[in-house]
Protein backbone atom coordinates (compact mmCIF):
# COMPACT_ATOMS: atom_id res chain seq x y z
CA UNK A 1 0.00 0.00 0.00
CA UNK A 2 1.38 3.66 -0.50
CA UNK A 3 0.56 6.32 1.75
CA UNK A 4 1.87 9.88 1.90
CA UNK A 5 3.41 12.00 4.58
CA UNK A 6 0.16 12.52 6.55
CA UNK A 7 -0.84 8.03 6.32
CA UNK A 8 -3.28 8.73 3.59
CA UNK A 9 -3.12 6.00 1.20
CA UNK A 10 -2.70 7.06 -2.35
CA UNK A 11 -2.70 3.89 -3.93
CA UNK A 12 -3.55 0.20 -3.09
CA UNK A 13 -1.09 -2.65 -3.93
CA UNK A 14 -3.04 -6.68 -3.76
CA UNK A 15 -0.23 -9.11 -5.89
CA UNK A 16 -2.13 -12.08 -7.21
CA UNK A 17 -5.67 -10.20 -7.61
CA UNK A 18 -6.23 -8.19 -10.62
CA UNK A 19 -6.96 -5.04 -10.68
CA UNK A 20 -9.56 -4.10 -13.20
CA UNK A 21 -9.82 0.28 -12.69
CA UNK A 22 -7.85 3.06 -10.41
CA UNK A 23 -10.50 5.60 -11.01
CA UNK A 24 -10.13 9.45 -8.83
CA UNK A 25 -10.88 7.40 -5.60
CA UNK A 26 -11.42 4.09 -5.74
CA UNK A 27 -9.55 1.36 -6.99
CA UNK A 28 -11.23 -1.51 -8.11
CA UNK A 29 -9.76 -5.86 -7.62
CA UNK A 30 -11.64 -8.55 -8.93
CA UNK A 31 -12.34 -11.58 -7.12
CA UNK A 32 -13.98 -13.59 -9.49
CA UNK A 33 -17.49 -13.65 -8.06
CA UNK A 34 -17.38 -10.12 -7.13
CA UNK A 35 -15.64 -7.12 -7.04
CA UNK A 36 -13.78 -5.30 -4.18
CA UNK A 37 -13.89 -1.69 -4.07
CA UNK A 38 -11.19 0.04 -1.98
CA UNK A 39 -11.98 3.98 -1.28
CA UNK A 40 -8.42 5.57 -0.86
CA UNK A 41 -7.52 8.66 0.61
CA UNK A 42 -6.95 10.49 -2.94
CA UNK A 43 -8.90 13.83 -4.08
CA UNK A 44 -10.27 14.69 -7.13
CA UNK A 45 -11.53 18.12 -7.74
CA UNK A 46 -12.09 19.49 -11.47
CA UNK A 47 -11.34 15.89 -12.29
CA UNK A 48 -7.55 15.91 -11.24
CA UNK A 49 -6.49 13.50 -8.98
CA UNK A 50 -4.13 16.02 -6.49
CA UNK A 51 -0.88 14.80 -5.68
CA UNK A 52 -1.60 14.40 -1.74
CA UNK A 53 -4.43 12.99 -0.06
CA UNK A 54 -7.18 13.52 2.49
CA UNK A 55 -6.33 10.87 6.03
CA UNK A 56 -9.28 8.63 6.64
CA UNK A 57 -11.52 10.30 3.72
CA UNK A 58 -11.50 6.80 2.30
CA UNK A 59 -13.14 5.45 5.58
CA UNK A 60 -15.57 8.03 5.95
CA UNK A 61 -16.70 7.78 2.28
CA UNK A 62 -17.33 4.10 2.76
CA UNK A 63 -19.36 4.44 6.02
CA UNK A 64 -21.83 7.49 4.71
CA UNK A 65 -22.28 4.85 1.32
CA UNK A 66 -23.37 2.20 3.67
CA UNK A 67 -25.54 4.13 5.88
CA UNK A 68 -27.35 5.12 2.86
CA UNK A 69 -27.43 1.59 0.88
CA UNK A 70 -29.22 0.72 4.57
CA UNK A 71 -31.22 3.28 4.60
CA UNK A 72 -32.42 3.24 0.80
CA UNK A 73 -32.61 -0.34 0.52
CA UNK A 74 -35.61 0.01 -0.97
CA UNK A 75 -33.61 0.97 -4.43
CA UNK A 76 -31.52 -2.16 -5.66
CA UNK A 77 -27.77 -1.52 -4.85
CA UNK A 78 -24.67 -3.30 -5.43
CA UNK A 79 -23.18 -4.07 -2.06
CA UNK A 80 -22.68 -8.27 -0.99
CA UNK A 81 -20.61 -7.23 2.54
CA UNK A 82 -18.18 -4.41 4.03
CA UNK A 83 -16.42 -7.76 5.97
CA UNK A 84 -13.49 -8.04 4.25
CA UNK A 85 -12.26 -10.59 6.37
CA UNK A 86 -14.76 -12.69 4.72
CA UNK A 87 -12.58 -13.39 1.96
CA UNK A 88 -9.52 -15.62 2.84
CA UNK A 89 -7.62 -13.96 -0.03
CA UNK A 90 -8.11 -10.48 1.25
CA UNK A 91 -6.47 -11.79 5.10
CA UNK A 92 -2.96 -10.55 4.31
CA UNK A 93 -4.24 -6.86 4.01
CA UNK A 94 -7.28 -6.67 6.60
CA UNK A 95 -5.68 -3.77 8.66
CA UNK A 96 -5.53 -1.60 5.24
CA UNK A 97 -8.71 -2.42 3.98
CA UNK A 98 -11.25 -2.58 6.91
CA UNK A 99 -13.92 0.23 7.18
CA UNK A 100 -12.85 1.87 3.66
CA UNK A 101 -13.88 -1.86 1.35
CA UNK A 102 -16.75 -3.52 0.12
CA UNK A 103 -17.79 -6.38 -1.73
CA UNK A 104 -20.01 -5.79 -4.16
CA UNK A 105 -21.46 -7.31 -7.56
CA UNK A 106 -20.19 -7.10 -10.92
CA UNK A 107 -22.40 -5.02 -12.65
CA UNK A 108 -22.31 -3.46 -16.19
CA UNK A 109 -22.02 0.49 -15.75
CA UNK A 110 -24.04 3.08 -17.63
CA UNK A 111 -21.66 5.79 -19.08
CA UNK A 112 -23.30 8.67 -17.46
CA UNK A 113 -23.34 10.64 -14.28
CA UNK A 114 -26.85 11.26 -12.93
CA UNK A 115 -26.93 14.31 -11.13
CA UNK A 116 -30.33 15.97 -9.05
CA UNK A 117 -29.72 19.42 -7.88
CA UNK A 118 -32.29 20.86 -5.25
CA UNK A 119 -30.41 24.25 -5.23
CA UNK A 120 -29.10 26.46 -8.09
CA UNK A 121 -25.21 26.24 -6.91
CA UNK A 122 -21.91 25.59 -8.89
CA UNK A 123 -21.65 25.61 -12.48
CA UNK A 124 -25.79 24.96 -12.58
CA UNK A 125 -25.83 28.74 -11.06
CA UNK A 126 -23.32 29.93 -13.75
CA UNK A 127 -25.15 28.35 -16.35
CA UNK A 128 -28.31 30.09 -15.12
CA UNK A 129 -26.53 33.55 -15.58
CA UNK A 130 -25.83 33.19 -18.56
CA UNK A 131 -28.55 32.09 -20.06
CA UNK A 132 -31.27 30.70 -17.66
CA UNK A 133 -31.31 27.00 -19.06
CA UNK A 134 -29.60 24.25 -17.02
CA UNK A 135 -28.34 21.02 -18.94
CA UNK A 136 -31.18 21.88 -21.32
CA UNK A 137 -33.51 23.25 -18.83
CA UNK A 138 -34.83 26.42 -19.33
CA UNK A 139 -35.71 27.72 -15.53
CA UNK A 140 -37.69 31.02 -14.22
CA UNK A 141 -36.38 34.15 -13.96
CA UNK A 142 -35.39 35.63 -10.25
CA UNK A 143 -33.28 32.41 -9.03
CA UNK A 144 -30.69 33.91 -6.82
CA UNK A 145 -27.22 31.96 -5.99
CA UNK A 146 -28.02 28.53 -3.43
CA UNK A 147 -31.76 29.38 -3.66
CA UNK A 148 -34.05 26.09 -3.71
CA UNK A 149 -35.01 24.96 -6.57
CA UNK A 150 -39.32 24.22 -7.09
CA UNK A 151 -38.16 21.39 -7.67
CA UNK A 152 -34.89 18.93 -8.17
CA UNK A 153 -33.61 18.96 -11.20
CA UNK A 154 -32.28 15.59 -13.17
CA UNK A 155 -29.13 17.17 -14.92
CA UNK A 156 -27.29 13.94 -16.31
CA UNK A 157 -23.73 14.66 -17.60
CA UNK A 158 -21.40 12.01 -19.42
CA UNK A 159 -18.75 10.13 -17.92
CA UNK A 160 -15.12 11.22 -18.26
CA UNK A 161 -11.59 9.57 -17.98
CA UNK A 162 -9.34 10.50 -15.65
CA UNK A 163 -8.04 14.07 -16.48
CA UNK A 164 -11.12 14.87 -18.96
CA UNK A 165 -13.70 17.24 -17.67
CA UNK A 166 -17.50 15.59 -17.59
CA UNK A 167 -19.72 17.09 -19.82
CA UNK A 168 -23.73 18.11 -19.42
CA UNK A 169 -26.16 16.18 -21.56
CA UNK A 170 -29.94 16.44 -21.98
CA UNK A 171 -32.09 14.04 -21.23
CA UNK A 172 -32.45 13.28 -24.79
CA UNK A 173 -28.96 12.67 -25.22
CA UNK A 174 -28.93 10.57 -21.80
CA UNK A 175 -31.20 8.98 -24.13
CA UNK A 176 -29.26 8.60 -27.13
CA UNK A 177 -26.62 6.62 -24.68
CA UNK A 178 -28.66 4.09 -22.66
CA UNK A 179 -32.04 3.96 -24.60
CA UNK A 180 -35.40 5.59 -23.41
CA UNK A 181 -36.60 2.77 -20.95
CA UNK A 182 -33.48 3.07 -18.57
CA UNK A 183 -32.97 7.00 -19.33
CA UNK A 184 -36.24 7.21 -17.34
CA UNK A 185 -35.75 4.51 -14.79
CA UNK A 186 -32.60 6.44 -13.98
CA UNK A 187 -34.24 9.66 -14.30
CA UNK A 188 -36.68 8.56 -11.63
CA UNK A 189 -34.66 6.43 -9.07
CA UNK A 190 -32.21 8.97 -9.04
CA UNK A 191 -35.28 11.68 -7.94
CA UNK A 192 -36.91 9.34 -5.69
CA UNK A 193 -33.08 8.36 -3.80
CA UNK A 194 -32.37 12.54 -3.68
CA UNK A 195 -36.11 13.10 -2.16
CA UNK A 196 -35.47 10.67 0.52
CA UNK A 197 -32.08 11.06 1.33
CA UNK A 198 -32.77 14.80 1.45
CA UNK A 199 -35.83 14.74 3.79
CA UNK A 200 -33.61 12.86 6.32
CA UNK A 201 -30.82 14.74 5.93
CA UNK A 202 -32.70 17.72 6.75
CA UNK A 203 -33.88 16.11 10.12
CA UNK A 204 -30.69 15.58 10.69
CA UNK A 205 -29.96 19.67 10.29
CA UNK A 206 -28.15 19.03 7.00
CA UNK A 207 -29.47 20.50 3.03
CA UNK A 208 -28.46 18.35 0.59
CA UNK A 209 -27.74 20.90 -2.18
CA UNK A 210 -27.29 18.37 -5.27
CA UNK A 211 -25.89 14.40 -5.82
CA UNK A 212 -25.01 12.48 -8.16
CA UNK A 213 -25.32 8.93 -8.40
CA UNK A 214 -23.92 6.33 -10.82
CA UNK A 215 -26.10 2.98 -12.15
CA UNK A 216 -25.55 -0.07 -13.41
CA UNK A 217 -27.46 -3.61 -14.83
CA UNK A 218 -27.26 -6.79 -12.92
CA UNK A 219 -29.05 -9.03 -14.16
CA UNK A 220 -30.80 -6.48 -16.48
CA UNK A 221 -31.70 -4.87 -13.23
CA UNK A 222 -30.94 -0.89 -12.81
CA UNK A 223 -28.83 -0.91 -9.51
CA UNK A 224 -27.26 1.68 -7.49
CA UNK A 225 -23.42 1.42 -7.30
CA UNK A 226 -20.34 3.17 -6.29
CA UNK A 227 -20.45 5.53 -3.81
CA UNK A 228 -23.77 6.70 -2.83
CA UNK A 229 -24.58 10.59 -1.21
CA UNK A 230 -21.19 11.11 0.37
CA UNK A 231 -19.34 14.38 1.16
CA UNK A 232 -17.08 13.37 -2.94
CA UNK A 233 -20.37 12.94 -4.83
CA UNK A 234 -22.95 15.83 -2.67
CA UNK A 235 -22.98 19.42 -1.78
CA UNK A 236 -23.94 19.02 2.05
CA UNK A 237 -24.69 22.70 3.94
CA UNK A 238 -25.70 22.52 7.80
CA UNK A 239 -29.08 24.11 7.44
CA UNK A 240 -28.31 26.89 10.48
CA UNK A 241 -25.64 28.36 8.56
CA UNK A 242 -27.18 28.40 5.13
CA UNK A 243 -28.21 31.54 3.32
CA UNK A 244 -29.47 32.66 -0.09
CA UNK A 245 -27.36 35.18 -2.61
CA UNK A 246 -23.80 33.40 -2.03
CA UNK A 247 -22.06 29.93 -1.62
CA UNK A 248 -23.09 28.59 1.58
CA UNK A 249 -20.82 26.90 4.05
CA UNK A 250 -20.32 23.50 3.24
CA UNK A 251 -19.28 19.81 4.78
CA UNK A 252 -17.92 18.29 1.51
CA UNK A 253 -14.95 18.75 -0.94
CA UNK A 254 -16.44 22.27 -1.88
CA UNK A 255 -13.96 23.46 0.54
CA UNK A 256 -10.88 22.60 -0.97
CA UNK A 257 -12.63 23.77 -4.85
CA UNK A 258 -13.18 26.93 -3.25
CA UNK A 259 -9.12 27.18 -2.21
CA UNK A 260 -8.20 26.23 -5.47
CA UNK A 261 -10.40 28.49 -7.24
CA UNK A 262 -7.78 31.35 -5.39
CA UNK A 263 -4.86 29.71 -7.00
CA UNK A 264 -3.04 30.54 -10.40
CA UNK A 265 -4.15 26.93 -11.55
CA UNK A 266 -5.21 26.24 -15.26
CA UNK A 267 -7.14 22.73 -13.43
CA UNK A 268 -5.20 20.52 -15.64
CA UNK A 269 -2.83 17.75 -13.99
CA UNK A 270 -0.36 17.91 -12.60
CA UNK A 271 -2.33 19.52 -9.46
CA UNK A 272 -1.30 21.54 -6.57
CA UNK A 273 -0.49 20.49 -3.46
CA UNK A 274 -2.59 20.74 -0.69
CA UNK A 275 -0.96 22.62 2.24
CA UNK A 276 -1.51 21.09 5.53
CA UNK A 277 -3.85 23.72 6.91
CA UNK A 278 -6.17 22.58 3.82
CA UNK A 279 -5.92 19.05 4.61
CA UNK A 280 -7.01 19.44 8.42
CA UNK A 281 -10.52 21.97 7.62
CA UNK A 282 -10.82 19.45 5.00
CA UNK A 283 -10.82 16.26 7.27
CA UNK A 284 -12.58 17.74 9.47
CA UNK A 285 -15.67 18.35 6.92
CA UNK A 286 -15.67 15.24 5.93
CA UNK A 287 -15.61 13.97 9.85
CA UNK A 288 -18.59 16.51 10.50
CA UNK A 289 -20.71 15.21 7.96
CA UNK A 290 -20.53 11.76 8.99
CA UNK A 291 -21.27 12.31 12.39
CA UNK A 292 -24.35 15.19 11.55
CA UNK A 293 -25.90 12.19 9.27
CA UNK A 294 -24.91 9.40 10.47
CA UNK A 295 -24.53 9.86 14.33
CA UNK A 296 -21.15 7.87 14.25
Amino acid sequence: MKYDANKALLESEIPGLKLVNRGKVRDVYDLGDALLFIATDRLSAFDVVLPNGIPGKGRVLTQISLFWFNLLKDVPNHLITADVSSRAELAPYVDDLAGRSMIVKKAKVLPAECIVRGYLVGSGWKDYQKSGIVSGLKLRAGYRQAEKLDEPLFTPSSKAAIGDHDEPISFEQLVDLVGKDYATEMRDLSLKVYTSAADYAAGRGIIVADTKFEFGLIDGQITLVDEVLTPDSSRFWPADAYKVGSNPVSLDKQYVRDYLETLDWNKTAPGPVLPAEVVEKTVAKYEEALKALTGK
